[in-house]
């Protein structure tokens, strides 16, 4: 055993890190990472019981669940639940927050925010999926936390990772002092550290878009790709096109050997189709941790103000000089416009005098 440094090892050599935490944000990190290990049991086995295939039920996305989303969700819940450190689960798969009442959480001061099973829809085609997880500050003092306490910009989370069921299962995670990557070893049921001080290159050669939608993209997207696509030695281009499926895994692959992951908007998702809260703000806190990039095409991620529980965002991440490409050609070629549907309210004067504000529907 000698060298090996296991999870709880580090995050307690890291906890100095933290002098206003004592110990919590490292026992929540503990919890998560023990739902992790028996979610991570049943993906392995999931050929051999009855959890794959659908659930029969529709998450509040329009999602049809599978019996792993479902059974993941409950896994991640529970274990908040016994931990005692967090007050409110906010997970994908549920309408609502949930929060945490119980008496050995009655102090907590957290916040979780998880999709607890990313690339769900892959998991009968026995392909890479994951968890992904946010942990915020609660900002309320009294009473129960709300919904504002989930309502935060990315830029206030302090903590967030991801674990990706693949060939071998790995937990990532950063509390804003670097990335680190660990290797669950089934041989002694201990996440160890195999990926210390992770730096996503500068510039990569890979880039990941489900290139099926290109007539439904915006022109920025359009150009970017057809620049990703010519030979020009000195950028080391053409890149290569390299596309999962699941967030998570494209995303830990172009981590580790560089690229970009472009999800943007099209005629369908006018407003993106990834969830800022579950997915796009603690895969851009990893990132721009790692020394990377995450973007709407236009601005940081991470200075989004959330409106709503399930907001959705296009994302543009990865690479630093591969995000920056991307994000002038969509200003060159795709000029920001306001969000569908998106409510503002003016008052309508008449004879000089402000009347009942009235709301207007853009785009």
């Amino acid at each position: 055993m000698a060298g090996i440094k296991t999870l709880g090892q580090f995050i307690i050599e890291k906890q100095a890190d933290f002098p206003y935490a004592k110990g919590e944000l490292s026992r929540l990190l503990r919890d998560i990472a023990i739902a992790a290990k028996i979610v991570n049991r049943e993906v392995n086995k999931a050929g051999l019981v009855d959890i794959l295939g659908e659930a029969g039920t529709v998450n509040i996305q329009g999602e049809d669940q599978k019996l792993l989303d479902v059974f993941a969700n409950n896994q991640f819940i529970a274990a908040l639940t016994c931990g005692g450190e967090c007050c409110i689960v906010a997970t994908e798969e549920e309408e609502d927050f949930v929060p945490i009442d119980s008496p050995v959480s009655k102090n907590a001061k957290y916040i979780v925010c998880i999709d607890p099973l990313d690339g769900s829809s892959n998991i009968d085609c026995n392909v890479a999926v994951g968890t992904i997880f946010s942990i915020y500050r609660r900002k309320s003092v009294d009473g129960m936390a709300t919904i504002a306490d989930v309502l935060q910009k990315g830029t206030e989370q302090v903590a967030a990772g991801y674990v990706i069921y693949g060939s071998s299962t790995m937990l990532v995670y950063t509390t804003g002092k670097g990335v680190n990557g660990f290797t669950l070893d089934p041989s002694i049921g201990e996440f160890c550290l195999s990926h210390p001080n992770m730096r996503v290159p500068s510039e990569g050669y890979i880039y990941s878009i489900n290139e099926g939608n290109y007539v439904h993209f915006p022109e920025g997207v359009k150009k970017y790709l057809k620049y990703a696509q010519v030979e020009d030695a000195t950028t080391n281009r053409p890149y290569t096109s390299r596309y999962i499926g699941s967030m998570i895994a494209d995303i830990h692959r172009n981590l580790i050997k560089g690229g970009i992951y472009l999800y943007p908007t099209t005629s369908s998702s006018p407003n993106g189709k990834l969830r800022l809260i579950y997915e796009c703000n603690p895969m851009a806190f990893i990132m721009e941790q790692a020394g990377g990039v995450a973007s709407d095409g236009f601005n940081r991620i991470l200075d989004i103000q959330p409106e709503t529980l399930h907001q959705r965002t296009p994302v543009f991440i990865g690479s630093e000089k591969m995000v920056k490409m991307a994000e002038k050609l969509m200003r060159e070629y795709s000029p920001q416009k306001p969000l569908l549907n998106k409510e503002s309210t003016v008052a309508i004067k008449l004879n000089g005098t402000d009347q009942i504000p009235h709301k207007i529907i853009t785009g």
